[in-house]
């Protein structure tokens, strides 16, 4: 097994500075150009998930741009918080007025639910760096596209995983009771539920800051794990509870938690050996390919921060625009055509599109809390707790 570590080191701090110094937006300047969108939560309670992959994408555009190419790319930012009716608002914008080329993003999966049938309408390609909810493949969008492998494949990662690795004979699921959260708790507790593990669910309200209800249920019912599905802020708080409520079992969470706004909404010492699932991979040391290392590399020069989740695949997403402009695409429908016959080595995995828009990479790894960092454990099926 090639084993590979990561962090995630994003802060508050470095994420409202980066916002703030407008670095998002590049100018292309003169001559033929075409602009490429960027969309996501930039400066809510949940923006540690989307600027590594915003920087990730800004890094790709400015490395191609600095090539002096015939056709340029201007990349443009647009900060939906997460609020699928803010992205909704941006995205009528960004085909009026701003004239998009493709769209990066939306980052959430509820946003993309509102935003993808805009771009449809448009005949605007989009290509997300991090949405993984399993519905959004299944609506029969021709312009829609994401790097990153959906909530069914990491479910069954994760359900593997706390099944062969950590032994759970009874599993609790908890959602935020949002589009993402509660379709990849569902999964999970479908998946464990076919493999003959007792499970139990009950969701949470995100804007609350009281689980006691939700933590009383688990004490009740004693699970040897608890995986919630949502977003680190909430996460934080719920695994904060769950460990001043006497709970002493693991406590998991997916992609949407792998930040290290996780520990410090928890506390550094609830949150030891808290485990994460994600179709991305953070390889800072480039023990998968070459191509990790020169872009870790790069990215730390460049943002002073280590690779963190999505960094690589916001990269990657850039990269599918990148390789359609270069092949002399320019115009939305040509560049979707070419995205669909792409089949190249990003930095994270194969960019490959199966007719729906799905990756065809299938792998998920798994992250435990360890100190203040995040550090991957291997791929799902091989990992194992330490």
């Amino acid at each position: 097994m090639m084993r590979i570590t990561g962090a995630v080191a994003v802060s508050a701090a470095l994420a409202l500075s980066a916002v703030a110094c407008g670095d998002g937006d590049s100018d292309s300047g003169n001559g033929n150009e075409v602009t490429i969108g960027f969309m996501g939560d930039l400066t809510g309670e949940n923006s540690g998930l989307v600027i590594p992959p915003k920087q990730g994408a800004q890094l790709a555009i400015e490395q191609y741009n600095a090539t002096n190419p015939k056709v340029k790319i201007k990349f443009k930012t647009y900060d939906s918080q997460g609020k699928p009716e803010q992205a909704t608002t941006l995205a009528q914008g960004a085909i009026k007025n701003d004239k998009i080329a493709g769209l990066i993003g939306p980052a959430f999966s509820g946003e993309s639910q509102s935003v993808a049938p805009i771009l449809e309408e448009a005949k605007v390609p989009s290509v997300s760096p991090s949405a993984t909810n399993i519905t959004l493949g299944e609506k029969g969008w021709k312009f829609w596209h994401r790097v990153v492998a959906d909530d069914a494949v990491q479910s069954d990662g994760a359900a593997n995983f706390l099944v062969n690795s950590v032994k759970a004979k009874k599993i609790f699921t908890v959602s935020d009771n949002q589009d993402y959260g509660k379709g990849l708790a569902d999964a999970i507790g479908k998946a464990a539920g076919a493999k003959g593990v007792q499970t139990q669910t009950d969701a949470v309200d995100d804007k609350a800051t009281d689980y006691s209800s939700t933590v009383n249920k688990i004490n009740q019912f004693k699970p040897d794990a608890v995986y919630f599905g949502g977003y680190y802020a909430v996460a934080g708080r719920l695994f904060k509870q769950l460990r001043e409520a006497g709970y002493k079992g693991k406590m998991m969470s997916g992609d949407g938690s792998l930040a290290t706004g996780l520990i410090e909404g928890a506390g550094q010492e609830n949150a030891q050996g808290a485990l994460l699932s994600c179709g991305c991979l953070i390889d800072a040391e480039g023990k998968t390919n070459p191509k990790a290392k020169k872009f870790a590399d790069d990215y730390k020069a460049k943002f002073n921060s280590e690779v963190a989740i999505y960094s690589t695949e916001g990269f990657d997403a850039a990269t599918a625009f990148i390789e359609a402009v270069k092949a002399g695409k320019t115009e939305p429908e040509d560049i979707n055509n070419f995205l669909k016959t792409e089949d190249i080595q990003g930095v994270g995995k194969q960019i490959k599109f199966a007719e729906n828009g799905e990756l065809a990479a299938k792998d998920i790894f798994i992250y435990e809390v360890k100190d203040n960092k995040l550090p991957l454990l291997g791929n799902s099926n091989e990992a194992k707790v330490s």
